[in-house]
């Protein structure tokens, strides 16, 4: 297993799941070369990635969707709501990838419960056959799916988006994503308990994010239900689930209206003040936090 934390902020995120032979890229919202970069220094062909899964449809998360989609026709999974809400310059982009129509592209498919175990190597004659015998990249999900020998479990987390998910990626071991959520619900809390491995949003200080430059409105979108998950809610998130993760990444974090050492200070003082100890890996915007 390796997971490695490319980038994470509100400039941008994406994160490289590898697991039972399978890549999995969670969001791409940095730009292309950006990722490829990142990925060749992890020992990672950006060629080689199975698939994308999307979180949502802020720009911090695709950015980089639509070169991708034009480099390597990668297929991208995610809520029907989050297809249809991406800005429309990344639809046509994967609709051009996939050699349809947008229309076509954004149809309906055929089952809930997907499965793919396979994928043509990018530059394969397959990629390139007829637009009547393709099919789309574009993959609405709803309820748990196969893909490339894992498990995966898009779950509802609350953020003003269309319809914003977590992931839990389960093969060998279980990898979790969920960020850009503004409180941690009975359900989240059931979807991330048990992960081996927990990527949490820890974005900022509630004090600091008060006291800050930010306009009110922006700080009242932040602090809402819908916004954005402070440091100490991400470790009582943490303290009350029943079977705790090995490792924690803690993401998303404002560079704003948080520090790497508070985020981790805050989070470690709680964990402690219950008595568990978990190692906390602090994601950054501009370089990769990985574990393998």
């Amino acid at each position: 297993m390796q997971v490695s934390v490319l980038a994470s902020g509100s400039k941008g995120n994406a994160t490289l799941v590898a697991m039972n032979g399978a890549k999995i890229l969670v969001d791409a919202g940095i730009s292309a070369t950006r990722i490829k970069k990142a990925l060749a220094a992890e020992n990672v062909d950006a060629a080689d990635l199975d698939a994308v899964l999307l979180t949502h449809e802020h720009r911090d998360h695709v950015a980089g969707l639509a070169t991708l989609a034009r480099w390597y026709h990668l297929p991208v999974y995610s809520r029907r709501k989050t297809l249809a809400s991406l800005p429309v310059g990344i639809q046509q982009a994967l609709a051009d990838a996939s050699g349809l129509n947008l229309a076509d592209a954004l149809g309906a498919m055929a089952s809930d419960e997907l499965v793919a175990e396979s994928r043509p190597a990018y530059g394969s004659a397959s990629l390139f056959e007829p637009a009547s015998h393709r099919e789309t990249l574009l993959h609405p999900v709803d309820g748990p799916f196969r893909l490339f020998g894992l498990r995966i479990t898009p779950f509802s987390v609350p953020h003003d988006a269309a319809d914003p998910v977590g992931y839990r990626i389960e093969g060998d071991s279980t990898v979790t994503v969920c960020t850009d959520l503004g409180f941690v619900t009975q359900s989240v809390a059931a979807s991330i308990d048990g992960t081996d491995v927990l990527v949490l949003e820890s974005n900022h200080d509630p004090a600091v994010l008060r006291g800050g430059s930010y306009p009110w409105p922006l700080k009242r979108r932040i602090l809402s239900n819908r916004g954005h998950l402070a440091n100490a809610d991400a470790a009582w998130a943490v303290a009350h689930l029943e079977r705790k993760p090995r490792d924690i990444f803690l993401a998303h974090l404002s560079q704003e209206n948080n520090r790497p050492d508070l985020a981790r200070d805050t989070v470690n003082t709680i964990l402690a003040g219950q008595g568990i100890e978990i190692p906390l890996h602090v994601t950054k915007q501009d370089e990769a936090v990985r574990l393998r």
